[in-house]
């Protein structure tokens, strides 16, 4: 298919001029109209975010590209078992919002590791998590995204690669650098309206052309590619036959290819991980006016949820049903004549069907969406990325660093990672075998449990300590590298050609290795508590969930590491003095605007009140509550209907 061709006309042209126009005005907006001028307005939107655009934001930074091309490209391999991913989500904003969220906004912190610091005291767990946080922002989210985004805009401009990755790494960068929480939170909004609009119009599309969801059950089993052997090799049918347990979410706890055991245990300790531990998704969350906010943000959040199943894993399948040969390609020289890769093509699902379906107009519609989805999730991954080095890793280096000079740290190192993430696409694209969803997954199986376990046990047990906390940490780690490492070695392999993995490495399927892991990592975490002293209760006064409401005064275990407030230089040239170019620099950061007056003590304690205050009214949290149950019931009933 010469794809050069595809996006030309006027109309795809101009929506997609528009959209970015809008986009651009939006970031400008929210730049001009919040406070970014210092570290709790850059890093965490001035605490003023209310319920939609949080619910927004956390579905567009948790739906990237990546989903676009994985989920579909997983469903149009073996049917419908991946949304069973997205739906687990409906159950851990929940408890996002209900059991973690309070319990952060009570210790007053700002990025995760802060708060394993003040619970357990100390420098190594703070630092261990900030830099694995970092690696797996680069692994798994920043490369997947990046590399599902190019493979539209090639498949849709046959436009050069980097050329593409780096026009839109510049857009993005520019206003996560000048804007901070307040600009990425917006600008998520408007996305996730694009995003719900352009798939819910392709939804359309693709059933219409299919026949209705009767015509399309039928059809898909019956979509099998016409070329089945190569040289005088014939391919064994269960490579290229749509599985039997298709339409099933749970399937078969030994041959299953997500047996359900793995999908309702092991996959709950991946969202726990991903939904109430990480930066990206507690950032969003801790920007909220108040409880409620962050509640309601949750549920709207649950709710948008829903639907990846019916807009990305449907339609990949049906894509699989129009495009048989190429979507469902099994030959290896095939597949590489038609997406450039031997193991397989079902990433193109939903590229394909982009292109080929849609209308002029709409085209560039649906090409915005990816666009938006893409930047969405690397704008929030930058500003977290960011916030986590400033906050976690800088300031260790440099103890009395001004709050310009954090300000101008934090924005140096997004246009770092700009760079990283360019360098490690070559390493993507080379490793795109067909399972770009289960790559991401399958490392996070690997890394994620013993952070789980930590957080975990750090909210609900008091009497783990630091020690027990730092060997489940490092052991942990140690065993899902040496996972990661033998599978990266040996090569994950296809249908057609399987991997030599010994079976007891390998053998386990990584759902199931996340359940062992977090046994595993809670047990020496628990160990190691029981056989080191206890910490007091002084110092864990509203850390933890027994101790939630205590109103005694808590002595920090790092207060005596409290670093003394930095000599404010950085504000005694008057502006007269200010050039053109530095007035307009100042500006474009946010720094030049005013500093407040000095505020007293108690003033300083009433707003550390303020910011740490969980109280709700009476009737939004009725209000909120409702909501959540009827959330959780509609959780079960889904997955119930499709088991």
């Amino acid at each position: 298919m010469d794809s050069s061709e595809k996006i030309n006309n006027p109309a795809d042209i101009s929506v997609i001029v528009i959209y970015f126009v809008v986009v651009l005005a939006v970031g400008l907006w929210a730049m001009l109209s919040t406070n970014r001028g210092t570290v709790g307005g850059f890093f965490l939107a001035g605490r003023s975010m209310v319920w939609w655009p949080i619910g927004a934001s956390l579905f567009a930074s948790n739906i990237g590209s990546g989903h676009f091309v994985g989920l579909a490209g997983t469903g149009a391999a073996a049917g419908i078992a991946t949304g069973g991913f997205e739906w687990n989500a409906l159950i851990f904003v929940v408890v996002l919002g209900w059991l973690f969220v309070p319990i952060y906004i009570k210790a007053g912190v700002v990025t995760m590791p802060e708060y394993l610091k003040k619970r357990f005291g100390g420098r190594r767990i703070q630092m261990y998590l900030s830099v694995l946080s970092l690696l797996l922002y680069i692994f798994t989210k920043i490369s997947a995204d990046i590399f599902s985004g190019a493979i539209f805009i090639q498949i849709a401009m046959g436009l050069n690669l980097y050329l593409a990755i780096i026009i839109l790494l510049g857009i993005t960068g520019l206003y996560t650098i000048t804007g901070g929480l307040a600009a990425v939170i917006y600008t998520d909004t408007l996305q996730t309206i694009i995003m719900l609009v352009g798939s819910i119009i392709l939804t359309g599309f693709a059933f219409a052309e299919v026949g209705g969801y009767e015509a399309f059950m039928e059809k898909y089993m019956q979509a099998i590619p016409s070329n089945i052997s190569y040289g005088n090799i014939t391919i064994d049918p269960k490579c290229y036959t749509p599985r039997a347990d298709s339409f099933h979410i749970f399937r078969d706890p030994i041959t299953g290819d997500l047996p359900w055991p793995g999908l309702t245990i092991g996959l709950s300790i991946l969202a726990l991980w991903y939904w109430c531990t990480d930066q990206v998704i507690v950032q969003r969350c801790l920007s909220a006016k108040n409880m409620s906010h962050v509640k309601a943000g949750c549920i709207t959040c649950g709710y948008l949820k829903l639907l990846p199943m019916f807009l990305m894993v449907m339609p990949g399948m049906i894509s699989r049903i129009l495009y048989t040969d190429t979507v469902a390609c099994v030959v290896p020289s095939e597949c590489e004549k038609y997406c450039g890769t031997k193991v397989g093509c079902s990433n193109v699902a939903y590229p394909k069907m982009v292109v080929d379906l849609m209308p002029n107009g709409l085209r560039g519609l649906m090409l915005s969406v990816m666009l938006a989805s893409l930047m969405s999730s690397l704008t929030s991954i930058f500003n977290s990325a960011s916030t986590l080095f400033t906050m976690d890793i800088y300031t260790k280096i440099r103890t009395r660093a001004s709050e310009r000079e954090l300000m101008l740290a934090g924005r140096l190192f997004i246009l770092a990672l700009i760079g990283i993430s360019i360098a490690w696409v070559p390493v993507v694209q080379s490793a795109q075998s067909g399972q770009l969803f289960d790559y991401i997954q399958s490392i996070t199986s690997y890394l994620g449990p013993p952070i789980a376990a930590v957080f975990l046990l750090a909210i609900f047990c008091k009497r783990v300590n630091e020690e027990g906390a730092f060997w489940g940490l490092v052991i942990g780690l140690a065993i899902g590298l040496s996972r990661m490492i033998a599978e990266f070695a040996y090569g994950t392999g296809s249908c057609v050609n399987p991997s030599n993995c010994p079976k007891i490495i390998c053998g386990i399927h990584y759902l199931y290795f996340a359940i062992i892991l977090f046994g595993i990592s809670t047990i020496i975490i628990l160990g190691v508590s029981l056989i080191t002293k206890p910490i007091p209760d002084v110092h864990l006064y509203r850390l933890c969930w027994s101790l939630r409401n205590s109103k005694e005064e808590r002595i920090d275990l790092d207060a005596n590491e409290k670093i003394e407030e930095p000599e404010s230089n950085d504000d005694v040239s008057g502006d007269e003095e200010q050039g053109c170019c530095k007035k307009a620099y100042n500006w474009f950061c946010g720094l030049n605007q005013k500093k407040g007056p000095k505020l007293s003590k108690e003033e300083q304690e009433a707003i550390e009140k303020k910011l740490t205050d969980t109280s709700e009214k009476p009737i939004w949290r009725n209000v909120v509550n409702i909501n959540g149950i009827i959330l959780l019931t509609v959780a079960v009933f889904c997955h119930a209907f499709f088991a």
